[in-house]
């Protein structure tokens, strides 16, 4: 690794999604004390990604929602803003799109890959933001965007996949690892959300920083019985997630929210009672290097 690995969250548009489908069979009485829902049920929830600058190098990991969506789309599933947020955000930081030279992408849910896209328009057909980068999905996370169920064949985007395909960038990857990022990132996969999600984790001197994505939404998913309705196999999923966070705690490592509206970071801890939870809670990173 040339120079100082350096992680920053970056805001994307966010959403307002019911919550009952966010807390899977969890009752009411129980996660509204986590998030406060709206008079439609709705709760509040980002879609962040995690800027990794490796040397010279731009790594995003994951695109958020973005605002791809026609209005009445955009309407249905709660995106918030009308601007494109990830760019804004980045250009924040001094960063344009063509600064990004990859592009991790965890699965291939539109609120997680809407963000590659250009923003809505009527005449205008969508292209692909980062054009320059290349972009890295896991082998099955793609196989299931090609070839989707009827229960989530609405969770991918139309044409998106061959924006991807033709652009000539993409890395499709198998293992825990690939040669494009090198030494330092780790790939784990999960497939109780959906087939293959890959999680990254990125490796820091003072232990390792996990880009959850739905495995582990936000900092009331660490509790390990609280799943989503929209997760494939929830058994499996609290299986997974007990193995990773047994893992991490045992490697002091840390993990990254996207979808928390006010958790960016957290530490892992367990109790007395062997329940996991988020401790040393940081609602963003500024260039965290140590």
């Amino acid at each position: 690794m040339a120079g100082v690995r350096k992680l920053t969250s970056i805001a994307g548009n966010s959403q307002r999604l019911d919550g009952g489908a966010m807390f899977g069979n969890a009752p009411k009485a129980l996660w509204s004390r986590w998030c406060t829902p709206d008079d439609q049920n709705r709760i509040a929830l980002s879609c962040r990604a995690l800027l990794v600058q490796d040397g010279d190098r731009n790594i995003l990991f994951e695109a958020g929602i973005g605002v791809f969506f026609e209005p009445k789309m955009k309407e249905r599933y709660g995106v918030v803003e009308d601007e494109h947020v990830l760019l804004k955000s980045l250009a924040s930081v001094g960063l344009s799109p063509s600064d990004i030279d990859v592009v991790v992408l965890s699965h291939m849910h539109f609120d997680h890959v809407g963000g590659l896209l250009t923003s809505y328009s009527v005449d205008v057909p969508a292209r692909l933001v980062f054009e320059g980068a290349a972009h890295v999905v896991g082998k099955e996370a793609w196989l299931r965007c090609k070839e989707p169920h009827s229960r989530d064949r609405a969770s991918f985007i139309p044409g998106l996949a061959e924006l991807l395909e033709s652009n000539g960038r993409l890395e499709i990857v198998a293992g825990n690892g690939c040669k494009l990022l090198g030494e330092g990132f780790r790939f784990h996969h999960s497939s109780g959300h959906t087939p293959g999600m890959m999680l990254s984790e990125v490796k820091m001197p003072d232990g390792p920083v996990l880009f959850a994505a739905d495995l582990i939404p936000g900092t009331p998913w660490v509790h390990l019985p609280i799943t989503m309705g929209y997760d494939r196999y929830p058994e499996l999923l609290i299986e997974e997630k007990e193995a990773l966070l047994r893992d991490l705690l045992g490697r002091g490592g840390r993990l990254f929210y996207t979808h928390d509206s006010e958790c960016a970071l957290s530490s892992i801890e367990r109790d007395l009672r062997g329940r996991f939870g988020a401790c040393d809670q940081r609602a963003q990173l500024v260039e965290l290097d140590h």
